[in-house]
Formats: structure tokens, C-alpha cells, sequence
């Protein structure tokens, strides 16, 4: 039995220990990552360059953009950092909202199964909606900054609202089994088991809705009225043609998305680190 014991614990992989030779592969890759980014640019550079057109502006071109929007503002006065400030702002809000509704009826749903199949032909038509159809409506029925959060709540609702089922439902049975027979509650069993088990799962599904969230809010905010917002910033410039302006807006909304997640992801990975992460 001891024997046995013995090779079920030594199969049992563990998290590899930090080492020099980790710490040098990550040095790597970003030297790898410097180095495409270079390549790109550089390439980016000679098609500017070949086309020679105002409507290709080169990496150069759009750094002073860049530099300008930063110091000057834009035709409207408002700085690059406000309109990213504002964007964020509201991403973040419409995100909480979500949030507070999607993972409370994704347990709701994971827990009576029979729940959401009788809902299932009123909500699945809604999930295939894009976020941005519902601008015209948002418009007319509301006003200010709570019609780009109805479109934030409407792009992040799904993806939270279906990781949390899938990880509700896929608790192992077992442990609640073995919770029964030890006593727990049905509010235990859930608060020390489900949730835990599903936590994972929950997460990933905020990370990818952050994501459509985040993309949502710059097409909303090009059609909506505010002054304010990277979309809306992008719209303004392309209008006069200024299409570096523009493409500082792409360069700001794909690094600000790209720290966005990175962030989300080391969070994820260190309250989950027992928990074996997909190095990507």
C-alpha cells in the first residue's frame, strides 16, 4: 500500500521551481518581442515610404502625432491621456455592472441547469447580437456616458455569464458527495466548494469580456455624441483627413487593450497559482 501511495504522489506534477535558465528564457523572449517589434516598424517605414501618400503615414509621422496630441490636445482641446482616461473610465464601470449581474445568474444557471434551458431561447438569440448594434437604440433611449455602458454591460455580459455556467457545472461531484456526508450546508457547499472550483473558469471568462468591452467602447464612442473618448478622438481627425491622429488612436487602444489584459492575467496568475497557467 505504502508502495502505491508512493507512485500516485510521484505522479503528481508540480510547479516547476524559478531558475536561472526561466529567467533567461524570459530575457529571450523579449528580445524576440524587441526585435519583431523593430522589424515591424522598420518594415512599416519602407511602405510609408514606397506609398508616399498622407494616407499612409509612417511610424515617425505618427510619433510626432503622437507627441502633438500628448502636449497640444486635439482639435477639440482634449489631451490623448483625457480621451484615454475617459474610455477606460467607462469600460471600467460598465465592467463592474456586468460583473454584479452575469456572475450571479451564471451560478443561478450552473446550479439549476433546467433554469437556463427554459430561458435558453430568450437569451442565446440576444448573445449573437454585436455590442455595436445596439448604438441606434442606446442613443435615442438614453444620454450621457450610460449609453456607452449599456453597450459595455451588453458586450461583456455574455462571455462572464457563460464562463460562469460552464464552471459551475463542471464541479466535480464527488466533492459534493463528500461535503454532503460531512454536513455542509447547501450555502457551504457552494461558498467552500463550487465557487472555488469555478473561480478559474469565472476569471477567464472577465478576462475575454474585458476584451470585447474594451473593443466595444471605441466603435460606440465614434457614433455616440460625447466629446469625449479615443473612438470619438479617432472620428474627429479622420473627418479632416489627419490620418495619424487616427492611427494614434489604433496605436493607444491596442496598448492600452494589450496592458489591460496583461494585467488581468498576472492578477489571475497569482491568485490561481496553484493552479497550472498556460504561459502564453
Amino acid at each position: 500500500m505504502t508502495v502505491a501511495v508512493q507512485k500516485v504522489v510521484e505522479t503528481v506534477p508540480l510547479p516547476a521551481p524559478r531558475t536561472a535558465w526561466n529567467v533567461r528564457a524570459r530575457l529571450g523572449y523579449l528580445g524576440l518581442n524587441g526585435l519583431i517589434l523593430a522589424a515591424f516598424l522598420l518594415l512599416w517605414d519602407i511602405v510609408s515610404a514606397i506609398v508616399s501618400s498622407d494616407f499612409v503615414p509612417g511610424p515617425r509621422a505618427v510619433a510626432r502625432a503622437m507627441v502633438d496630441v500628448l502636449m497640444k490636445g486635439d482639435i477639440a482641446g482634449l489631451g490623448l491621456l483625457r480621451h484615454a482616461v475617459v474610455s477606460i473610465q467607462r469600460v471600467l464601470i460598465g465592467f463592474v455592472i456586468s460583473c454584479a449581474i452575469a456572475i450571479p445568474l451564471g451560478i443561478a444557471f450552473g446550479l439549476k441547469p433546467g433554469l437556463y434551458r427554459a430561458l435558453k431561447v430568450v437569451l442565446e438569440p440576444f448573445r449573437f447580437i454585436p455590442p455595436i448594434a445596439w448604438v441606434p437604440i442606446a442613443i435615442l433611449i438614453l444620454r450621457g456616458d450610460a449609453r456607452y455602458m449599456f453597450i459595455i454591460v451588453l458586450g461583456t455580459f455574455f462571455p462572464i455569464l457563460m464562463a460562469t455556467i460552464t464552471g459551475i457545472a463542471r464541479t466535480d461531484t464527488t466533492h459534493l458527495d463528500v461535503a454532503k456526508t460531512l454536513g455542509f450546508t447547501p450555502f457551504e457547499r457552494i461558498w467552500k466548494i463550487v465557487l472555488p472550483s469555478a473561480l478559474p473558469e469565472i476569471a477567464a471568462g472577465m478576462r475575454i469580456g474585458l476584451g470585447v468591452g474594451w473593443m466595444s467602447i471605441v466603435a460606440a464612442e465614434m457614433i455616440g455624441g460625447e466629446l469625449e473618448g479615443l473612438g470619438r478622438m479617432m472620428l474627429n481627425h479622420a473627418e479632416l483627413l489627419r490620418v495619424d491622429v487616427v492611427v494614434v488612436g489604433m496605436v493607444a487602444v491596442g496598448v492600452i487593450g494589450f496592458i489591460m489584459n496583461e494585467l488581468f492575467l498576472l492578477v489571475e496568475r497569482w491568485v490561481f497559482r496553484w493552479r497550472r497557467a498556460i504561459k502564453l
